[in-house]
């Protein structure tokens, strides 16, 4: 089965949580603390491996979560970060945020590799909290948590050239006769109901790829058809090869077929009309051919070369795979998805004090709660290890420090109130 588009959810993995713990040895009088800090957690990589060809695999699997970091441990001993989660995708895969449709990657040459979801680094543990006001504290932190995110992949298959065109007017044909690749080929309508990719190569040692795509009809952008699943695929193909039925044996106009998938393909991304075009005119061996041909010429506004061929009685394809070859190798890619590369950018820093917005916000329950949330507090509440007094001290100097107790007093909180964070609820103390 050919998967193209699939939903996951990855998690990093969190880092391991300090550890508090002192040396209590007989010949060390001045042992003081010797907690360890937390392992970090795994972060999940997502890397090519040109061996795939689809999503398959992540019909079965769904989520992907990465091992956390090892805890800390006593006499200073730190524990250990987890080995990254490598998860293999095929060349052409595109990673979306499901949540903030943000592009976090494009996978496309083997054994490139991108992050997607970032392992936590471990919590301190109390040899970090030590301070000549308090040499022994009870203090450590709990791992932070690893990033999590729902994510949709979308593979779009690596082709040079897309063959582009109503059902049956011979794409599967032509790619059979011109390569090595067996589509499926019958006399009824959307015979193929995956993409077909097959390596073409020409008299003076040229090679290109070339897909087949399954057939569009009008409003195939709009869903409509088999093809408005695989319009994607067409979009890192450099040459488009529109492929007409010039006999007009199914009663159809070629020129009004021509101008069909066009609109379906300006319609779907307007940037697929920038991509040179061929318009190859498909069973000249019949007749009434040459006719339509005239017809089509004569009707036909922009300047694109037009080939007359027979793939059956390979008629013309010689002159065509050339003209595929020469457009190939003076058309640039073009890329999808303008992703910058941190590692390519100069960076210039600006260092300039400003107060941060938004670190939190307070709502009101119906049954009077306080609920604070923010993505900062969230995380140092996770990382705040309760069962211990110092740790929780710490906690609410933190909160004090971000201005939580002043902005809960402008909202109306009184002594005694109930505040709620995550699932855990506290007692505001004036």
């Amino acid at each position: 089965m050919f998967v193209d588009q699939v939903k996951i959810y990855v998690k990093g993995g969190d880092g391991g949580n300090g550890m508090v713990a002192f040396r209590r040895e007989k010949y060390v009088p001045m042992g003081g603390p010797a907690g360890g800090d937390g392992g970090k957690g795994a972060s999940v990589i997502f890397e090519v491996d040109e061996g795939l060809r689809t999503l398959m695999d992540f019909r079965y699997q769904r989520h992907f979560k990465a091992p956390r970091g090892e805890h800390g441990m006593s006499k200073s001993q730190h524990g250990r970060g987890a080995a990254d989660m490598i998860v293999k995708v095929p060349p052409g895969t595109v990673v979306t945020d499901e949540d903030t449709e943000e592009i976090i990657a494009d996978l496309v040459n083997h054994g490139q590799q991108a992050v997607i979801a970032k392992g936590g680094r471990g919590g301190r543990g109390n040899i970090r909290f030590a301070t000549p006001a308090n040499p022994a504290p009870e203090v450590a932190e709990n791992g932070e948590p690893g990033q999590e995110r729902n994510i949709i992949l979308e593979l779009k298959v690596l082709a040079d050239v897309g063959l582009v065109g109503f059902p049956s007017v011979g794409k599967s044909t032509l790619l059979s006769v011109v390569s090595a690749a067996k589509p499926k080929i019958a006399e009824y309508h959307f015979t193929t109901i995956v993409p077909n990719l097959g390596v073409v190569e020409t008299e003076d040692g040229r090679s290109f790829v070339m897909a087949d795509l399954p057939g569009l009809i009008e409003g195939a952008h709009e869903g409509i058809g088999l093809g408005h699943q695989f319009l994607r695929h067409i979009e890192r193909t450099r040459v488009i090869v529109h492929v007409l039925d010039m006999s007009g044996m199914e009663g159809r106009d070629p020129y009004e077929d021509y101008c069909t998938i066009n609109q379906e393909l300006k319609e779907y991304n307007l940037r697929l009309l920038e991509r040179p075009q061929i318009i190859v005119a498909n069973k000249m061996d019949m007749p009434e051919a040459e006719e339509n041909l005239e017809v089509f010429k004569q009707k036909l506004k922009e300047d694109y070369p037009i080939f007359p061929i027979s793939a059956i009685t390979r008629q013309g394809l010689r002159e065509l795979l050339f003209e595929i070859a020469d457009q190939i190798e003076n058309t640039p890619e073009f890329p999808l998805h303008e992703i910058i590369d941190e590692d390519d950018t100069v960076n210039r820093v600006m260092y300039k004090h400003e107060k941060p917005h938004d670190e939190f916000s307070i709502s009101r329950d119906p049954d009077g709660t306080f609920v604070i949330s923010g993505a900062q507090i969230e995380r140092l509440f996770k990382m705040t290890d309760f069962s211990r007094d110092e740790s929780v001290r710490r906690f609410a100097r933190q909160l004090r420090g971000l201005g939580v107790d002043d902005a809960l007093r402008l909202r109306g909180a009184k002594d005694g109130d109930t505040i709620r964070l995550l699932e855990f609820e506290f007692e505001f103390v004036d």
